[in-house]
């Protein structure tokens, strides 16, 4: 093989129909200037929307060409014409919108629900089931799968140019903007932010043996929360470790200098491979990077690029997993059944912390 003969496979695959009717619960942000954005990039078909501001229904649907708007998310999941049921709401109101969803089930085919799916693994496991029971297909946003950067590590590892992995790790140094609804919630950064690095980890590696997980409180952060800054390792049963340093402080504030990143290595017995997630820039398109060497090139770095981005790129993929499940009659990449352990890990997380030891997973 010659380097210029590698596929990085950083494109979903999509489904073979694009009209699918799909309704949006939510108009904040994500869904605002993600989730539509990059179904109009796609060319799927968003048909209905709701908010708990009509208002702001109105001016995204006009923004973006959506035909129907309803006071409230009963009234649209009522609709015969709608297919596919995009949630981006806070996660402790998913279930009940999901008991309500599954009773559509003559003309709900799909569900793609926000991360983290619930509060906990409990609730979690309720949607899921609640879906199996109905037949309806249930992806799970968790987009980070779908970064460019990420999306081209998990093909190199697949194609053996790193060997067998050792060590992984994720370097985050960056201030997410804590969303109002999660002031009311204790568990913070894991929970929100560090799911997807828990995520990425299992979409890279396969689930963990065990578990440690230690944090301290953010100092910028004034609402009550368990866990500010983070730092959690997954141990595996061949020794491979993979760990994350989740830094939300970053920055002290006016007067001092900024260094912001999220910075990602994986080094294996044949290779390395490290980039940097462009997350952190937004709105300035900033695609993520990826750089690898590997026995199989000797003496040269490889760097491939693209023009794409995590936000909002990488919600087509997202989409696109549930509706070629949907399609296909097959279980999403990113199915709500997968995204349990997930759940179950984030638990395992908040357990090694308040116990302050190490949780097997089995």
């Amino acid at each position: 093989m010659k380097i210029d003969q590698i596929n990085y496979f950083i494109d979903p695959v999509m489904p073979q129909r694009l009209d699918y009717r799909i309704g949006c619960i939510g108009a904040g942000f994500i869904m605002r200037d993600c989730h539509l954005v990059a179904y109009t990039d796609a060319g799927f078909n968003p048909q209905a929307i709701t908010s708990l501001s009509v208002e702001e229904s109105n001016a995204i649907a006009t923004r973006h060409n959506i035909p129907k708007v309803y006071e409230n998310w009963h009234q649209l999941i009522a609709d015969p014409d709608i297919e596919i049921v995009d949630i981006a709401i806070p996660p402790d109101a998913q279930l009940e919108v999901i008991r309500e969803v599954v009773k559509q089930k003559d003309h709900i085919k799909g569900v793609l629900c926000q991360k983290p799916l619930a509060m906990n693994y409990q609730e979690a496991n309720q949607i899921v089931g609640l879906c199996g029971d109905a037949g309806i297909k249930l992806g799970v946003n968790s987009n980070m799968r779908y970064d460019q950067s990420i999306r081209a590590l998990k093909s190199i590892l697949n194609q053996g140019f790193l060997g067998e992995p050792v060590l992984a790790t994720i370097e985050m140094r960056a201030i997410p903007h804590w969303q109002e609804f999660l002031k009311k919630y204790d568990r913070i950064e894991i929970l929100n932010m560090g799911i997807h690095h828990i995520d990425t980890f299992r979409y890279l590696f396969g689930d963990p043996e065990r578990i440690t997980a230690l944090t301290r409180q953010d100092p910028r952060t004034t609402f009550t929360h368990v866990d500010g800054i983070s730092q959690y390792t997954f141990q595996y049963s061949n020794g491979f470790m993979a760990s994350s340093l989740d830094d939300v402080w970053a920055w002290p504030g006016e007067g001092a200098e900024k260094d912001i990143y999220i910075k990602w290595r994986v080094e294996g017995l044949d290779g390395m491979a490290q980039g940097t997630i462009g997350w952190p820039k937004y709105p300035e398109p900033t695609p993520s990077t990826l750089e690898f060497t590997t026995k199989e090139f000797p003496g040269m770095w490889i760097r491939p690029k693209w023009n794409k981005v995590w936000f909002p790129d990488a919600f087509q993929g997202t989409m696109a997993q549930l509706l070629v499940a949907v399609e296909n009659n097959t279980e999403p990449e990113i199915s709500g059944r997968d995204n349990l352990t997930t759940m179950a890990v984030i638990d395992a997380c908040y357990q090694s912390i308040k116990e302050e030891k190490t949780i097997y997973m089995y």
